[in-house]
């Protein structure tokens, strides 16, 4: 599924808090937000795409999951925060090159044919949140927790898969079937990755030795030499890679659509920092080599993740909604694209009590026209605002609302757009002064239980907005319908 993610250490972070986010960009699925509680969670799971049943511990904890409301291709939990305050995002579909995969390559379901009984496939998007965030204490042992699932179980596709808690970010990339590498986003940096795989530098050292911020597969070095992976020039490198030039891919389509949103990511977190347009420029939006992580010229926040997020290439020559043509408009794949389920930012805060760290940003629908609310996740239950989602198109919930209002905008853009922006800024005010009087509150008296009311509140204020902004846009859609017609028209 192609996505966009982003993920910010504590030390990049305007609040010392860590952040991983990404757009879930599907075929329009319907997504709804919700908690699993232990025992809603399965002890045998069993995928519907692939067939793969794996047996899973007896001792889940509680996590927000952001599922598909239509079952029949599987949960596809997307996203969430689980009661140990660990995030996970999962996943970010990436490339590869027919060398790794015909190495090791991807475990698909083959279905039972004559006298061949079925052989499941791998895990996948469909599943990996699910097995994975109910059982882990820290980013780290969801990194390990994950890796042993795909050495056992194998996956049928290439993904990057994102985990935080207040103290680490670590970011894991599939290598074919059953390896895998993953690294620690340094604690100053932020992390790039549209839909292409993204680590560069890899130390292979520190992943053989202390496993400080590097890890992967044991037998990752034979893997690389025995198959010739490797295209260092050892003239010029130790074993110390950029591992784009051994596991991942440089083509046509990558300059299209993936190339282009790392630069318009990439520009706004270092606009000083080098030159990104004309003819000078150190990187195009068709670069190979626009880093994975960088030290941003200044502090990030979540209204900057959504920003970025929420791309159209806005003041660039390659915004599709620019009213003048140069020639270049709509080249690009945007990041904040029609078709998007949910977006989040699992936001894991280290200067609040440990009930109160988890943050979700959750956002339905096309980024560039919908407004991203902040819940706490340490609850049991989540207000039905979130939660109660039908396959049948509402105004009673945020999914349905946001769809609306990014489908009646679009066509309008220039006439609407102000609508938007004030609806934007509307409920991420609103929205964190919510979150500070309620952290207030509850540190004050020692009473996390206030959670729930905020949430309420929070999405009691987020209907409010997103029905005062459907009005607004449908009257302006409604005033620039081609059947209108004046007596003065004459």
């Amino acid at each position: 599924m192609s996505c966009t993610t982003i993920l910010v250490g504590k030390k990049a972070s305007n609040d010392g808090s860590t952040m991983i986010a990404r757009t879930d960009d599907g075929h329009f699925d319907v997504k709804k937000m919700i908690v699993v509680e232990p025992k809603k969670q399965p002890r045998k799971y069993k995928s519907v795409l692939s067939h793969v049943e794996i047996e899973l511990p007896d001792n889940p904890m509680r996590y927000t999951s952001c599922p598909s409301v239509d079952p029949k291709k599987g949960v596809w939990p997307a996203t969430g925060i689980n009661e140990a305050n660990v995030g996970m995002t999962a996943t970010e579909t990436i490339t590869s090159n027919p060398r790794v995969l015909a190495a090791d390559p991807l475990v698909e379901l083959k279905e039972a044919k004559g006298r061949n009984k079925e052989v499941p496939g791998g895990i996948g998007e469909e599943d990996i949140v699910l097995l994975v965030l109910p059982y882990i204490h820290s980013a780290r042992e969801g990194v390990l927790r994950l890796g042993s699932l795909l050495e056992q179980y194998g996956t049928y596709e290439m993904n990057g898969i994102a985990f935080n808690d207040e103290n680490e970010v670590w970011w894991l990339e599939t290598i074919g079937g059953h390896h895998w590498i993953a690294r620690r986003v340094p604690d100053d940096r932020v992390v790039i990755n549209p839909n292409q795989f993204g680590t560069d530098d890899f130390d292979f050292n520190d992943a053989f030795g202390e496993k400080k911020a590097h890890l992967c597969s044991e037998d990752m070095r034979e893997f690389i030499t025995e198959n010739h992976l490797d295209l260092n020039n050892p003239a010029k490198n130790e074993f110390y890679h950029n591992l784009r030039d051994i596991f991942g891919s440089h083509t046509d389509m990558d300059h299209i659509y993936n190339t282009p949103r790392a630069w318009f990511m990439a520009r706004y977190l270092l606009p000083h920092t080098y030159n990104w347009d004309g003819e000078n420029a150190d990187f195009t939006p068709e670069s190979d080599n626009i880093p994975w992580s960088m030290v941003p010229d200044r502090k990030v926040a979540a209204e900057d993740v959504k920003y970025m997020l929420s791309s159209h290439y806005q003041g660039t020559p390659y915004d599709p909604y620019a009213k003048h043509d140069s020639g270049k408009r709509g080249i690009y794949r945007p990041i904040g694209i029609n078709r998007t389920g949910v977006t989040s930012i699992c936001q894991i805060r280290g200067d609040v009590p440990d009930a109160i760290k988890g943050i979700e940003w959750i956002c339905f629908g096309s980024t560039t026209f919908s407004a991203m609310l902040p819940v706490y996740t340490n609850v049991s239950r989540l207000p039905r605002y979130l939660s109660d989602v039908t396959l049948d198109t509402s105004t009673e919930n945020f999914y349905w609302g946001s769809r609306l209002i990014g489908a009646l905008t679009d066509p309008w853009f220039g006439s609407s757009i102000q609508n938007i922006e004030r609806y934007h800024n509307a409920i991420t005010v609103k929205g964190r002064q919510l979150i500070l009087d309620y952290d207030r509150k509850m540190i004050e008296a020692n009473d996390f239980s206030l959670m729930e009311e905020a949430n309420r509140k929070l999405c009691d204020m987020a209907k409010e907005q997103t029905i005062q902004t459907l009005n607004k846009v449908l009257l302006e859609a409604s005033t620039h319908m081609k059947n209108g017609y004046n007596r003065a028209d004459n």
